[in-house]
């Protein structure tokens, strides 16, 4: 615990840019999400003197420390309020994905979830401990290292930026792709309040309720909370029971201090519960595979007289068999410190976290018990540190920092095999395969465990060179440490009735039995370690080119940080794990960025144009070595991946009346370089040696496959949102107003959902239209609405099942839903 007290006291977290990012709708706008660029960090209440006055109508901003048009951040930044979160329903990360379209969101249950801008981020499939995102989330200025936390519902939000491209040398800490910037409601010295109630179809309820104002003269208090509950839209017809619900809450509450004129502390805790009866990946489709064909899905599932209950996935019907479970639970506490002195603003963030997750999951996707269990609960905790001073002039600006951060990572999971796994795992021409006792009982004890060390200083600085010339150099030095442990112990039943150890030696090694649960779930044992300097850097010019237009150009090299395999790692004949595979590269990253903002027709429209280079080598890939009993395949490093595109934010008000705004993405991707990447499911499962058979056809699969050339999983080459809001004055109650109608829509062409390109794992295009029909005034609002109005069917992800099969289990996107809001202020 000393060591954790003294990394607080002592050091320093990565810094948000300049200042902070601003909230992109100009006072009394009321229209859909207007997409604009800001900058990064949260700034303090106090500005620094000697700032210009921005130009009168512009939307002010003060992101490097002094006040500035939001136009005038050299940043691709995107920025919703909490207005527009009410409107559309963003209310978690996932749901940003219709509004964003260079954002994406992957969740099969909160642990296995990735955040990806533009594509990259995180390595596509199920979840490694031992390895960081690429998209930093950030909430009230504090790093959340569990992706996990963006499942959950936003907690009385004033805004969400979403900074697109390398953050590294002021964020940091693994922002390679970008990141998640949440800003919620400072307490008032005001009393006021703030609540929303929505109800709608499948059970949905929620409520938001926000209560703020002044303990003494100078101590002010918030208090938030939010509930939504909903059913589920997947039919269990084995337990009576509809998967994938919603069941969440959220507490915030916050203490603001001002000490002194100059300094002010605000005391911060939250906590984050869901506990959905969830979650299941059902019947999606079939692949032909190299296995032998009495070992492929048709054949296993006619030996045991099944079927699943629909082979249309948009029936929404499963019968998964083993206990289900998700509940995530995160809170924390932070203390934030805000310091004017010497001209400057001294800030401390320091903040503790925890993450405790619950899981329980069907890991053979249906309803024979093969896997009865498969499960990782963990624990983890998270401490930081960010000190950074930050001052400004007329021409000159700078911040700099440091940052520490510590996490302990505690798994203990269990797989276990049933009545059904010799049946479905052993190959039908061995005898044992007709016997249940030789698997059923398998059982995995994982033992899983991480300590996380980082330490960073950085800096940046603004000189404007002219009144139209910018130059903004940044910088940063980091250091990860990571040390883990990997603890698989298996036990099973001897051919002699008796219960032991799943051994390579020893005196029951060579017998039958063990020998088949051992190629099953073999123990393993290995202890990897990480540690490694790394300098990020990055230079940016921006040039007025005419009062409304300016013109940028960045340029990015920075790193994820490498990172240890926590899922197991295959293994040599004697069983030994290859330990090469237990440590993965950090990513090294090159970034090249043009960028045009403009506005015109009086500032009532705005277009802001980027374009985009990223190349990153050593690209961090989720893999697997094709045995059955390894479910959560482990990590390796792709010699070169390749992103760029061309991305165009469009909004305008020709009126008062009248609102549109429209975002595209224009993104090219591909693997320059993998040449020993894991097979797709039709090149998958067959015996070793040559001649390797064609695709889908029974016979021997190569050991690895070449995709270099082939598209990245997750990313579409063209992604748009668009949405319009009419209204017209209107008086109810006395009391004056507006009737509005809106509509918001999202488009995303065919994309990838494997590793490695399939045609069985390609999702097709889809495209989602939002209505909302309702009432406002300054302080009230009433509308109802409908999503996905057209009721379009769509997959969410695709995954290849484990024992190379064919299954492919699929995760169907919410169906129409439809309800009515009610907002409300006091």
């Amino acid at each position: 615990m000393i060591a954790r007290i003294s990394l607080l006291s002592g050091s320093a977290l990565a810094l948000t840019l300049a200042a902070t990012p601003a909230f992109a709708q100009a006072s009394g706008e009321t229209g859909p999400p207007v997409v604009l660029a800001s900058a990064d960090a949260q700034a303090p209440d106090v500005t620094p003197a000697a700032q210009p006055e921005p130009d009168e109508g512009a939307i002010v901003v003060t992101a490097r420390r002094r006040n500035e048009s939001l136009q005038e951040v050299p940043l691709a930044v995107s920025v919703i309020g909490d207005e527009e979160i009410a409107r559309t329903g963003s209310y978690n990360v996932g749901r940003l994905t219709q509004l964003q379209p260079s954002l994406q969101f992957y969740t099969s249950n909160p642990r296995n979830s990735a955040i990806n801008i533009r594509g990259i981020g995180a390595p596509f499939g199920l979840t490694n401990d031992g390895i960081e995102q690429g998209v930093g989330l950030y909430i009230d200025q504090v790093y959340y290292n569990r992706v996990a936390s963006a499942t959950l519902d936003f907690v009385d939000i004033e805004r969400i930026e979403v900074l697109r491209g390398p953050q590294g040398t002021l964020y940091g800490k693994n922002t390679t792709a970008g990141a998640i910037n949440v800003t919620t409601r400072r307490p008032s010295f005001e009393f006021e309040g703030q609540g929303e109630v929505s109800i709608g179809n499948l059970g949905f309820h929620q409520a938001k309720l926000s209560v703020s104002g002044p303990l003494a003269s100078n101590l002010a208090a918030r208090i938030s909370l939010s509930t939504t509950d909903r059913r589920g839209t997947i039919y269990n017809v084995a337990t009576d029971q509809w998967l994938q619900s919603q069941d969440n809450l959220g507490l915030r509450g916050q203490l603001l201090w001002r000490a002194t004129p100059n300094l002010s502390i605000t005391l911060s805790g939250d906590f984050n519960v869901q506990d959905p009866v969830c979650c299941a990946q059902i019947y999606a489709r079939v692949a032909p595979t190299q296995r032998p064909l009495n070992r492929q899905y048709a054949a296993l599932t006619a030996a045991f007289g099944y079927a699943p209950p629909s082979t249309d996935p948009f029936d929404r019907l499963t019968d998964v068999d083993a206990q289900l479970s998700a509940r995530n639970e995160v809170g924390g506490a932070s203390l934030l410190a805000e310091w004017n002195i010497g001209g400057g603003t001294l800030t401390s963030v320091t903040a503790w976290r925890y993450w405790d997750w619950q899981p329980a999951n069907d890991r053979d996707f249906t309803g024979l018990p093969i896997t009865i269990r498969s499960q990782n609960p963990t624990k983890q905790e998270q401490y930081t540190q960010e000190l950074r001073y930050a001052w400004a002039s007329d021409r000159f600006d700078f911040v700099v920092g440091a940052f520490g951060f510590y996490q302990e990572i505690r798994t203990t999971g269990t797989e276990e095999q049933g009545l059904a796994a010799s049946r479905w795992t052993l190959a039908p021409t061995s005898p044992l395969s007709n016997n249940p006792a030789v698997l059923n009982g398998l059982v995995a004890n994982n033992d899983i465990r991480l300590d996380n060390t980082s330490l960073a200083v950085f800096g940046r600085v603004n000189w404007n060179i002219t009144d139209r010339l910018t130059i903004s150099p940044g910088i940063r030095v980091n250091y990860d440490k990571k040390e883990g442990s990997y603890s698989s112990v298996v036990t099973g039943t001897a051919s002699d009735g008796t219960r032991q150890l799943v051994l390579f030696t020893g005196p029951y090694a060579s017998d039958p039995w063990i020998v088949a649960q051992r190629g099953v779930r073999a123990p393993q044992f290995f202890e990897p370690s990480f540690s490694d300097w790394n300098l990020s850097y990055d230079l940016t010019l921006s040039y007025d080119l005419a009062r409304d237009v300016m013109a940028y150009a960045t340029y990015a090299r920075t790193f994820k940080s490498g990172g240890v395999n926590l899922n197991g790692v295959p293994a040599d004949a004697a069983g030994v794990p290859i330990l090469a595979a237990g440590t993965v590269r950090p990513e090294t990253v090159d970034h090249f960025e043009l960028g045009l903002k403009t506005q015109f027709w009086n500032r009532r429209v705005t277009l802001n144009l980027t374009g985009f280079w990223t190349n990153i080598d050593d690209f961090q890939a989720n893999v697997t070595n094709g045995q059955f009993g390894v479910l959560r395949g482990y990590l390796a490093n792709a010699e070169q991946v390749r992103v760029r595109g061309i991305e165009l934010e469009l909004s305008a008000r020709p009126s008062d009346r009248f609102t549109f705004y429209f975002n595209g993405a224009f993104t090219d991707h591909e693997y320059v370089r993998f040449v020993d990447a894991p097979c797709p499911p039709e090149l998958s499962g067959g015996g070793t040696g040559t001649p390797v058979a064609a695709p889908g056809v029974p016979g021997n699969s190569p050991a690895n496959c070449d995709i270099s050339g082939q598209w990245l999983p997750g990313i579409s080459r063209w992604a748009a949102s668009y949405g319009a809001e009419y209204n017209i004055p209107a008086r109810f109650l006395g009391r004056e107003g507006q009737v509005f109608v809106g509509v918001d829509g999202s488009y995303r062409s065919k994309f990838s959902s494997n590793a490695s390109r399939s045609p069985y794992t390609d999702i097709d295009g889809y495209s989602l239209a939002n209505f909302r029909l309702g009432y406002r005034t300054g302080d009230f609002s009433i509308f109802g609405w409908v999503r996905n109005a057209f009721d379009e069917e769509y997959f969410e992800q695709l995954a290849v099942t484990s024992g190379n099969t064919g299954l492919i289990a699929g995760q169907p996107g919410d169906p129409r839903t439809w309800g009515a809001t009610l907002r409300f202020g006091f």
